[in-house]
């Protein structure tokens, strides 16, 4: 997606501003926008905390602020206090722009005594005075549900799909690294019009995987592993393999989000996958000489652009969408 359909109207009327944690992908969505990013600044203090401010009037304007909340919680709690901080400059609307959007993974309690941690970020969205959340590929589509006010939900498969089709791959198979990513997998399995391979895992403890197997035809295959998000490595890499072992010619990861925590570059440098694809909901933070040669990142900042746009617009968003 290289160009906005349709062009920003009454421009003073919208600001784009950012947090420090994604400030890099607010630039190039302001770009694409073809307006300037808002300026605003942080005060730190001595003991820790710290403080935003806008550099400029927000009276009566749409004001949309670009932060992923990726560890650390600083990342949640600066989009907060800028909310709040909008909120009580008379901003018109404020509209949280979350490519990522953290603590997602706590969806329900899987387990006795435990949080609802999303459910807790979208209280504190609503309680910071945020009229509407933008964000991509949700670990779970529910989660849409906590929300009292609208959430965009956008998709990152527009953007992997030219990607995939763009490699010319024979043979294709797309693959769900668990039991449950098997309905995005799925989705990408049908508009390519190619087999489905599942991989089913079972967890020793979190972030631990402990034996693993294919469900679907795996020799002689290209196989793409389709995920939201790639934290510690461990499944994917472990998926790609068992499916190389199983006689796959070669297999590729694609996640939106890359976490990428704990060993994560390094069991990817050491793993049997080909190329992982990712996009720039989250930066990379690779450690000093980490290889990162097959990770290749493709940008949401058009994307992210074209809703903002279609927003502010009162225009629908849902066929910008591949599937």
């Amino acid at each position: 997606m290289n160009h906005l359909n349709s062009t920003i109207n009454h421009t003073h009327n919208i600001k784009i501003f950012s947090c420090r944690g994604s400030r890099y992908l607010a630039e190039k969505i302001s770009k694409s926008l073809g307006i300037g990013l808002g300026e605003s600044i942080v005060t730190d203090f001595s003991d820790g905390e710290f403080q935003p401010a806008f550099n400029e009037s927000v009276r009566g304007t749409t004001v949309f602020i670009v932060q992923s909340t990726f560890p650390p919680i600083d990342n949640l709690f600066e989009l907060l206090l800028m909310i709040d901080a909008a909120k009580r400059a008379s901003a018109y609307k404020v509209i949280a722009v979350m490519p990522y959007f953290g603590w997602a993974r706590q969806d329900r309690k899987d387990r006795p005594r435990v949080s609802i941690g999303a459910k807790l970020v979208a209280n504190l969205l609503a309680a910071a005075g945020c009229d509407r959340v933008m964000t991509v590929d949700l670990h779970a589509d529910q989660i849409q549900g906590f929300f009292d006010f609208p959430v965009d939900h956008m998709y990152a498969s527009g953007i992997f799909m030219s990607y995939l089709r763009s490699l010319g791959l024979e043979n294709l198979s797309i693959a769900a690294p668990d039991m449950g990513g098997a309905k995005r997998a799925n989705a990408y399995a049908r508009a390519l019009e190619c087999p489905l391979i599942v991989c089913h895992k079972s967890r020793e403890r979190p972030n631990v995987v402990g034996s693993m197997t294919a469900i679907g035809e795996v020799e002689g295959r290209n196989i793409i592993i389709v995920d939201d998000m790639i934290d510690t490595a461990g499944t994917i890499t472990k998926a790609a393999d068992m499916l190389m072992e199983k006689g796959a010619l070669s297999v590729r990861a694609i996640a939106t989000h890359p976490v990428f925590s704990g060993p994560a570059y390094e069991r990817l440098a050491a793993s049997s996958l080909k190329e992982i694809v990712v996009t720039d909901t989250i930066p990379l933070r690779a450690p000093e000489n980490a290889d990162t040669s097959k990770i290749k990142v493709l940008s949401v900042a058009d994307m992210v652009a074209e809703v903002i746009n279609r927003v502010y617009n009162y225009q629908s968003i849902s066929n910008i969408y591949g599937f």
